[in-house]
């Protein structure tokens, strides 16, 4: 049952979230509107995105303590999810045998992050008036995937190896038993819940930022002009000619 349950996510997963990716890439783009200051070259739009998405650099300069909990939160999941690739790997590659001790480090960053962030929710004024129940939702979703698997990292023990067979199980289309316990089902709901909403919820933000125009646009418009994709064929129409 929860063999078909993870698939279905999955597959709801990735049809959503291509979907919206597609929907993203087509949108047209008719103005150039970089957040200035901006870069002039493709190579400084490069490194704009790569500080942007590794350091969260325009929360860093809009807000401190929220960067910190983002930063800790999301380093902490990527963390988090590369060390989980143990579970699906067989033998388990190098290199995530390396960083697996730092896992229970991960989870608690993450936790850390996740509480920071719902309590600015609640306690700052300006952020409270904007947040949704789903804003709310969503932070205590994660809170329950990070704190079950922290409790059953430090409090409940479960069956390590059983848990992989039932992974390795899922990457080969073959149902294992999953081991007992209360934690291990429930985390994996929670997982299962959390992919299914993940390409309806703002948490779409994740492939939406490199498709953001005022991010990846070159600020240069007097040196080239600028004409959507979906623009080009009226224009091509109207002058005879290619722009």
């Amino acid at each position: 049952m929860i063999s078909a349950l993870i698939y279905l996510a999955v597959v709801v997963f990735v049809i959503g979230v291509g979907r919206k990716i597609y929907q993203y890439a087509s949108t047209p783009a008719p103005l150039k509107i970089p957040t200035t200051p901006a870069p002039t070259t493709r190579a400084g739009v490069v490194w704009r995105m790569t500080r942007e998405v590794v350091f969260f650099d325009s929360l860093f300069k809009a807000s401190k303590p929220t960067w910190i909990f983002s930063w800790l939160f999301h380093a902490g999941l990527l963390v988090a999810l590369l060390c989980h690739l143990r579970y699906f790997t067989q033998p388990v590659w190098g290199w995530v045998n390396l960083i697996a001790p730092l896992s229970k480090y991960a989870g608690i960053a993450m936790l850390v992050g996740l509480v920071g962030l719902l309590m600015r929710r609640i306690t700052v004024d300006r952020v409270r008036v904007i947040s949704a129940p789903s804003d709310f939702l969503m932070l205590l979703l994660i809170i329950g995937i990070a704190g079950s698997g922290l409790l059953m990292r430090f409090v409940w023990h479960t069956d390590i190896v059983a848990v992989k067979q039932f992974a390795l199980g899922l990457t080969s289309l073959q149902f294992e038993s999953l081991p007992g316990g209360v934690l291990v089902v429930l985390h994996l709901l929670l997982v299962a819940l959390l992919i299914v909403i993940f390409p309806f919820s703002k948490l779409l933000h994740a492939p939406g930022l490199f498709f953001s125009p005022s991010r990846n646009q070159v600020d240069n418009p007097r040196e080239r002009r600028h004409v959507g994709r979906r623009d080009v064929a009226p224009l091509v129409k109207e002058h005879g000619q290619e722009t």
